[in-house]
């Protein structure tokens, strides 16, 4: 039933519960730090994580050709949220076939898409898990958002059906480092205990830093929260890419992925990293046809559609965020 912007539900003991449309952490999304103490599924001397397409053709095309410059045993993998304002059929069949043909793990957007299908489309429901900081206009737009997207999914045959089939996780060695690929935090797809703005408070540092202890890795790959964030977190690194689809910096156009690597990148977009576990680890700017990809938007959500109020101005000229704020190595970066 309803109440106001609420669902409520019966749980097992009959005693309603509730739940809030955008703002609640589904049981199915979660999973404990320790699932993750597994042996690798696979190795390799390069490894991508690219979280936050959002569904921008251009930045996917741009993503793959810098993919394929890289040299010796490389992986890229899509960490969920690739597709999001492909709302057009082409669009989200392109995002579909180009995002697995390499290596994906869900994230909220697919893992709402996958029981598309399912569903009579009724009580929208992002699965952003947003928190209390995030304004609920943007919330409540994001759920409709989503609402939206069925829609393509539905167009798309099979897509339900794939999306369905990928993980929420995976477990990679990159030359004896230990990376986990989360789209959300250690406990959750769809946890904000990554987000850069969740790590300004020390408690939640010493929590994230014992997550990696019980994970049994040295990286943390993730992104979900929209904005990056590499952060030295007691013997663990956390690479939040924030978004390969959209801008991530102010006065910037262009989107980011996380490489993990056993030689430096050899180009101009990387932006900022580190070199740690006897390893190159970096923010790489994806540098797509911005041009393109804001008449592809414009196209598909113009002036006063739910994506445009919410996303135009970021994409437009970026959000108000600098790198500065993105590379935080030192243990105790200071509170705001």
């Amino acid at each position: 039933m309803r109440d106001g912007g609420r669902i409520t539900r019966a749980g097992r003991d009959g005693a309603m519960s509730t739940h809030e449309p955008g703002r609640s952490c589904p049981l199915h999304y979660r999973y404990r730090p320790a699932d993750l103490a597994v042996s690798a599924s696979e190795r390799c001397e390069v490894l991508y994580v690219a979280g936050g397409l959002y569904g921008n053709v251009q930045a996917l095309q741009r993503l793959i050709e810098l993919f394929e410059r890289e040299r010796g045993d490389k992986r890229l993998v899509f960490n969920g949220d690739f597709h999001w304002f492909d709302i057009d059929a082409d669009a989200f069949a392109q995002i579909q076939r180009g995002v697995l043909a390499f290596e994906a793990t869900r994230g909220n957007v697919e893992t709402e898409l996958a029981a598309a299908d399912a569903s009579d489309g009724a009580d929208a429901d992002c699965g952003c898990a947003y928190p209390d900081w995030v304004d609920e206009g943007v919330v409540e737009r994001s759920n409709r958002i989503l609402a939206r997207l069925r829609r393509a999914a539905l167009a798309t045959p099979g897509a339900c059906d794939a999306l369905r089939a990928l993980p929420m996780w995976r477990r990679i060695d990159v030359a004896g480092c230990r990376v986990a690929i989360v789209h959300g935090d250690a406990q959750s797809l769809s946890g904000w205990g990554f987000a850069q703005e969740a790590l300004r408070d020390a408690g939640a540092r010493d929590t994230a830093a014992r997550w990696f202890e019980q994970a049994q890795v040295d990286v943390f790959a993730s992104s979900h929260t929209c904005l990056p964030v590499f952060a030295a977190l007691g013997d663990g690194l956390l690479l939040n890419n924030g978004a390969a689809g959209m801008p991530n910096f102010s006065g910037a156009r262009e989107g980011l992925v996380t490489r993990i690597a056993t030689h430096p990148f050899n180009g101009p977009q990387r932006r900022f990293g580190v070199q740690r576990y006897g390893l190159h680890v970096d923010a790489v700017a994806i540098d797509y046809d911005h041009p393109a990809w804001q008449r592809s938007f414009l196209a598909q959500w113009p002036a006063g559609s739910d994506a445009h109020l919410s996303y135009a101005a970021r994409i437009a000229d970026g959000p108000d965020y600098r790198p500065a704020d993105a590379l935080r190595l030192n243990p105790s970066p200071p509170e705001m």
